[in-house]
């Protein structure tokens, strides 16, 4: 063959490798996130964005929960339940690993779940599991769990990001260094910058379709807009509203647009003087214009609610109408309850949109009663320091995004400290109640003692806003629990 044409031959055969490969289906996704989880163990903090990242991707439960917010088998391939309800036995998968090698059994399930109900237990919702009386390993490949009473959720409470199956080797560094049983296993934490995962290749469910998945924390609008624009980053789960409109219409764009289970609320420390008064909190609630904080936080995207539960929920009651917008009754209440030139008390803001403008708009909403706040921004951390953990604050505004967490008002030891023993055992009766018209009812009896006692600001429901790039598939439009999960992401041509 002649050089020239051994040559052309061979330039020909690059370019055409190299056309080839630059068109190979990408297998990596970047997505860009709001906040830095605090740490990264699901068992050991309260913070969605903990399970943003690692639920359901680095580690699994028993149960998981599906984009429908049903229950599907996870860790466990199956279960029976006794006829009284009690006793659950789970047969679990066999073959399965964590990322560092060991192998999944019955005794790291038994392991968790002692973890979970221990006395130095810093699990954020370790009343959930409290029912369980014994954990008993009948095989590897079989446990049981038996309960001192029936808990109509209790398949649920077990895919939540709270009881996933860690090991004794592992679980105290979790923190830091995940190891869980997931289809992606942690590689990386850069702080303040991303955390990286790569798919575990001996997982032993369906094989995903990602090699790798990083998760980018940008806190800033413009800058998520700026990345997205220039394909920095591959789509975002929950986009600020008011910029939706730069990717409605763009054909590299898809705006996902769902609901989840995130109430907004302005939460009040019911413990601390003047909010411990009825008639302060109820002065509060006739302040609110829900419909003005939702078209200036949420650009109307938000759904207005009168009591904590998601309005796509079967239990859910229209309760908007207890305390209609009413500022002259507000003000009449202000002062029978001794305030009648109103107060001054401060509102802490995390850092995130909806919270910052609706904290605007409520101090404009509540100016125009007497009530002056004095508005204070704080960083995540410091947020769960102060308020969640310390409770020490007057008003908040936070989201609320875990499903059925209406229990969380039973608990006077919860941050917003609203204590009334009828609404305990109400709930008490409602958790341990299967049939489902009787749940329903106890649910809006647990609503409506919420919303008549004014216990929190009740503004609306969280959507989800997600924006991907328009060659991704597989993303939840909904978000029925915390998480951003990856199995079903891929990239299509």
């Amino acid at each position: 063959m002649d050089k020239t044409l051994k040559a052309f031959g061979l330039a020909l055969a690059l370019t055409t490798a190299l056309a080839g490969a630059a068109m190979a289906q990408p297998t990596e996704v970047r997505i860009g996130v709001a906040l830095e989880p605090p740490a990264l163990d699901p068992t050991a903090g309260a913070a969605e964005a903990i399970d943003i990242v690692v639920y359901q991707n680095v580690f699994e439960g028993l149960t998981r929960i599906d984009q429908n917010g049903a229950v599907q088998p996870g860790l466990a391939d199956s279960w029976t339940i006794s006829e009284d309800g009690l006793t659950y036995t789970f047969k679990l998968h066999d073959g399965v690993t964590f990322h560092d090698g060991t192998s999944f059994d019955a005794e790291d399930v038994k392991f968790t779940f002692d973890r979970i109900l221990s006395a130095d237990s810093v699990n954020a919702h370790r009343e959930f599991y409290e029912p369980i009386t014994s954990i008993t390993v009948i095989d590897p490949l079989t446990i049981e769990l038996k309960l001192d009473r029936q808990i109509g959720r209790f398949l649920f409470d077990l895919g939540r990001g709270d009881a996933v199956i860690v090991a004794p080797e592992s679980a105290d560094n979790n923190a830091n260094e995940p190891i869980g049983t997931g289809p992606f296993a942690f590689v990386q934490w850069d702080k303040g910058s991303r955390v990286v995962l790569e798919a575990y290749s001996p997982y032993w469910g369906e094989p995903v379709h990602l090699t790798k998945a990083s998760y980018v924390f940008i806190s800033d609008t413009s800058t998520m807009t700026n990345a997205l624009l220039a394909g920095d980053i591959d789509g975002t789960n929950n986009f600020a509203t008011e910029a939706l409109a730069v990717f409605e219409g763009n054909p590299q764009f898809n705006v996902l647009v769902g609901t989840t289970e995130g109430e907004t609320i302005l939460s009040t420390n019911n413990k601390r003087a003047p909010f411990d008064n009825l008639k302060v909190r109820q002065a509060m609630a006739h302040a609110l214009d829900r419909q003005a904080i939702i078209d200036g936080a949420t650009n109307g995207y938000g759904v207005p609610i009168g009591a904590p539960f998601a309005p796509h929920n079967p239990y859910y009651v229209d309760l908007t109408g207890t305390y209609p917008y009413d500022p002259e009754a507000a003000k009449a209440l202000l002062a029978e309850a001794g305030y009648p030139d109103g107060f001054s008390a401060t509102l802490k803001l995390p850092p995130v949109g909806y919270a910052t403008t609706s904290g605007q708009i409520i101090a404009s909403q509540f100016a125009a009663i007497g009530i002056k706040l004095q508005l204070i921004n704080v960083q995540w951390a410091q947020w769960l320091e102060d308020v969640y953990a310390n409770k020490d604050f007057d008003l908040t505004i936070i989201s609320h995004v875990e499903p059925f967490d209406i229990g969380n008002y039973a608990n006077p030891d919860y941050y917003f400290g609203y204590d009334n023993p009828e609404f305990q055992a109400l709930i008490t009766t409602l958790n341990g109640t299967t049939d489902e018209a009787k749940r329903k009812e106890l649910a809006i009896e647990a609503q409506t003692i919420l919303a008549n006692d004014a216990v929190n600001g009740y503004l609306f429901e969280l959507a989800q806003t997600g924006v991907w790039n328009a060659k991704l598939t597989g993303m939840w439009q909904n978000s029925p629990i915390e998480g951003l999960v990856l199995r079903d992401i891929a990239w299509t041509e």
